[in-house]
């Protein structure tokens, strides 16, 4: 992103392994960003290799208190065209890993309240940035994420058009559950590439349908992004940012100190008061 400036590389070690690649830090609207390629740079990286744990928890330890993810994602609406932008507000779990989508364990429960999986004020912070920027942008709707790294079937697709999901794809909900129980405020840029495989008038998804459309998408997203970091606050002060207020159940005297010594970085709200 050529608007980036003092660009630095950083390379995070986490108790949950390595990220996806290196995190490249700098100053974008004069706000201290990260970026961090979720594939791997290269796009090495397939949908269930993913460390999702290690690139939360990076971006953690940085301090990070808002994430946007900018996501290729399918159609299953006739409504949403490729190119177009979605900010989805609802998830529809259909991945069958979800034992690694939570950081906690190891004699730390928490539950987070997830049924508003979104946060609301960054959605709609961008949806006001794409508005002034003659993006066409749909904001609100339902995401479904799908495990890969195959696309659907054609049953598949038509099934999840009809139970009214908006878009399809294979990596946003792990990352939206693991920025909550980070206490970070988290929103979906979905770029639209294709109509999935229900569509029989249109070629069905294959990869090279995705990339003909990923270059214009990410110039848009990239536009967005630049805009919206100025109308993000400095502090952090919405509901995602205490999130673990309402989550945490097990007694802290309980806490074994492995476990907060390794969560030190979601923990660090609750550590506080004890140093």
């Amino acid at each position: 992103m050529a608007e980036l400036r003092d660009a630095t590389e950083h390379k995070i070690d986490t108790p949950f392994g390595p990220p996806s690649d290196t995190l490249i830090g700098g100053t974008l609207s004069g706000r201290q960003v990260y970026f961090l390629p979720r594939h791997g740079r290269g796009h090495r990286i397939l949908p269930h290799e993913i460390n999702h744990r290690a690139n939360i928890y990076a971006l953690r330890s940085l301090n990070v208190c808002w994430i946007i993810s900018v996501a290729a994602v399918g159609s299953l609406q006739e409504k949403y065209a490729p190119r177009d932008m979605v900010l989805p507000s609802q998830f529809y779990d259909r991945t069958s890993s979800r034992a690694v989508h939570t950081f906690f364990g190891e004699g730390i429960a928490a539950h987070i309240a997830f049924a508003e999986p979104i946060s609301a004020n960054l959605r709609n912070l961008l949806a006001e940035s794409a508005r002034s920027l003659g993006v066409t942008v749909h904001n609100g709707g339902t995401y479904v994420n799908m495990d890969g790294p195959a696309f659907s079937t054609r049953a598949e697709s038509e099934f999840n058009r009809r139970n009214g999901f908006d878009v399809i794809a294979m990596t946003n909900l792990p990352e939206a559950k693991l920025a909550r129980e980070a206490e970070i405020a988290f929103a979906t840029m979905a770029m639209i590439t294709d109509y999935d495989c229900w569509k029989v008038e249109e070629e069905p998804v294959s990869a090279q349908t995705v990339l003909s459309h990923l270059v214009a998408n990410a110039e848009t997203a990239g536009k967005v992004i630049v805009d919206v970091i100025g109308r993000i606050p400095i502090e952090p002060n919405w509901p995602e940012h205490f999130a673990l207020d309402t989550a945490l159940v097990t007694d802290r005297e309980l806490w074994p100190k492995a476990t907060i010594e390794k969560l030190k970085p979601i923990l660090e709200r609750f550590l506080e008061d004890q140093k």
